[in-house]
This record gives C-alpha cells, structure tokens and sequence, in this order.
C-alpha cells in the first residue's frame, strides 16, 4: 500500500546572506567620502589654513545646556562666510550657497568650551559638528558660550536657559515654512542649496511677523527652527533670520553625504529624533509646532501628537500655493488629516503667516 503521507521536509542550514549589490555601493560611497574628506583636511593643514570654530546658539535647562558649533578650516571660498558670521550678523555681502559646502570640517577636533567660570573639554564628530549636553548649574536666561580649539581664536555665542516654569516652546520648519525653496524636487533643490545667492532667498509672506509676533506672546519661550538642512548652511541661514527679522533661535540641522547604510540621509527621521529629543528635555512643556504641507510635517507633527498629546499646544501648517505644490510634488495629505490628531491638540491651516495669526489669537495662544 503506498506511503500517502506528505514527504519529509528536509532543513538544510540557513545560507549565510550576503550584502547586496545597493548596500555594498553605499558602503563604497560612505568609504570614497570619508577618504575625500581626509585628504582635504589633509590639504588644509599643509595650506597653512588656520582653524576655527563657527559658534551657534544652544539651549538649555538650569541644571544642564546643550552647545552647538561647528571646527572647520577657513578655506579661502569659505572665509566671507566665516568673517560675515563671526563678526556682523547682518552683513549684507551675499554668497553663494555653493560656498557653504566648500569649508573642510576638523574631524575630531578637541574643543575647549568655557561657561562663566566653568571650562570643559568636548570632542567634535567626524563632521566637525560640536553637540554635547554639559552638566551646569545656570541662572535662567541668555549665557555667553565661549569656545576655541587648537591654533584657533576664542569664538562667543550663547545658550537661552529656559525657566523651570516655562511651559510653552515654539519648533519651526524652515524650508517653504519661512523661506521659500520649494525644496523636494531634486533639480530646484540643488538650485537653491548651491547656486541661488542668499541674498535672492524669500522670505514666506507673512511669516517673520507670525513668529515675531508669537515671540512676543511667548518672551521666554525657547524656539527651535527644525530643518533637514546640513550643518553647512548655518551661518547663511542664521544671517537670512537675522537679516528678515526672525527671531534669534536654536537650529538643529543635520550631517550632511551619505551614511554606511544610505546614499542620503533621512531629513524626516532627523525631525522625528529631534521631537522625541525635546520631549525627553522638556516633559512638562507644551510645543506650538509650525511647518508647511509641501514635505511631511503634517505627518512627522501628528505622529508627535499622538505619541505625547501632552507637550502639544498647537500644529500650525502653512498651506502651500498651487504653484508651490506642484514645485513640491504635491501634498501628501487628505482631508481627513485633522480627525487623527490627538485628542487636546490644535490643528490650523492658512496660506500665510497673516491668517495664522489670526487663528492663533482665536485659539487663545497669540
């Protein structure tokens, strides 16, 4: 009589995976990056360039700050953009942003940081960004940040230590939420990072006087300006805020080339990370959180909201033009976005910074 049962299934050892033909280029890339990078800070040192360090604004409670900066050489394309920012903050020379991305970053470079009458000693990253959380007690207030590092001069900035009763922050988009860039299509992307003078970039209409006018509202509020931006682009980012009458702030931008595992770095996990990051800062601060519906803030603000309902005062979201849209590939919502916020927060959206104002005074928090 025949076997009717099913044959045996054999289990042969797993194959050992090997990396894929995209990984491993990535891999290549990371690595043909890395060497570049090295040879060029290589080629600075046997320049003569001299170091410095391009100081940027931190934040901070009474019981511990957070000091941003970056160590770079300055190159002879980058030293009007290095002089501009350490000196006045409103130069009016403009640059191209092309310039941005030709500074050599000192990789690792050791960091001599002084906070009153406090001093320490940090290290940068590979990128030469400096952001570490140091341990101090501080008055509340605005605090004068020195730093320097071998070979450099002494560079001042500041960090705002929020009062411990505070409890709003305002986090703001940059890109087409106050300055206009229509950034997710690749080509006018490149545009306006590389080529377009700093000068020619536009302010949103209506926005500087929506977050001048939030600020007043809010005095001791921290504000955060929240972008997908490299770390290159701070200094003429900081001179377009200074230059439209924003508010001063804190940015926090990101690396910049590719990664081990990726040809590009993710611009919305950097905003997701940041949130969680300020919501382990500030557990008891609510956040008037302001973007635009070009990109995925809608998305990245109401993942927020429904994960700490709780440190969410408000989603504001600037509704791009037609024509903006179609620059921007479109919206990535439906009309039912409102209904998955969660409970307790507040969603508004208008066109510019004007109405949003007038729907801010309505909600109580303007």
């Amino acid at each position: 009589m025949a076997d009717s049962r099913p044959p045996a299934r054999r289990f042969l050892p797993k194959k050992r995976r090997t990396p894929s033909v995209g990984r491993e280029a990535v891999n290549i890339a990371y690595r043909v990056a890395d060497r570049i990078h090295e040879s060029r800070e290589k080629s600075a040192v046997r320049a003569g360039n001299e170091p410095v360090i391009v100081p940027f604004v931190g934040y901070g409670k009474t019981s511990w700050v957070r000091v941003l900066g970056r160590a770079v050489y300055k190159t002879m394309m980058f030293s009007d953009i290095i002089d501009s920012f350490a000196g006045d903050q409103r130069a009016t020379s403009p640059a191209r942003g092309w310039r941005s991305f030709t500074s050599v970053p000192i990789a690792h470079a050791e960091i001599d940081v002084v906070i009153g009458d406090q001093h320490f000693q940090v290290s940068a990253d590979h990128g030469g960004v400096i952001d570490v959380e140091l341990a101090i007690e501080l008055a509340p207030g605005v605090h004068t940040v020195r730093m320097s590092t071998a070979g450099s001069d002494v560079v001042s900035s500041t960090v705002y230590v929020v009062p411990d009763d505070e409890k709003i922050g305002i986090i703001c988009d940059v890109d087409d939420t106050i300055m206009v860039t229509a950034l997710p299509r690749p080509l006018l992307a490149a545009w306006n990072s590389f080529v377009l003078s700093e000068h020619a970039r536009m302010p949103t209409p209506g926005m500087p006087v929506f977050l001048e006018r939030l600020h007043r509202a809010h005095p001791r509020a921290p504000i955060m300006y929240l972008s997908t931006g490299a770390w290159n682009v701070a200094p003429t980012l900081r001179r377009f805020l200074s230059r439209n009458a924003y508010p001063e702030g804190t940015l926090l931008l990101t690396d910049w080339g590719p990664t081990r595992t990726r040809w590009f770095r993710s611009g919305a996990a950097h905003k997701v990370e940041s949130l969680k990051r300020l919501a382990r800062e500030f557990p008891d601060m609510k956040w008037i959180l302001v973007g635009d519906d070009g990109q995925r803030d809608p998305d990245i603000y109401n993942g927020f909201a429904l994960r700490y309902p709780e440190n969410v005062a408000a989603i504001v979201i600037r509704n791009l033009t037609v024509g903006e849209s179609v620059l921007a590939s479109g919206r990535v919502w439906g009309d039912d976005r409102a209904r998955e916020i969660a409970a307790g927060s507040l969603w508004m959206e208008a066109n510019d910074g004007g109405t949003l104002s007038d729907k801010l005074r309505h909600s109580g928090l303007l």
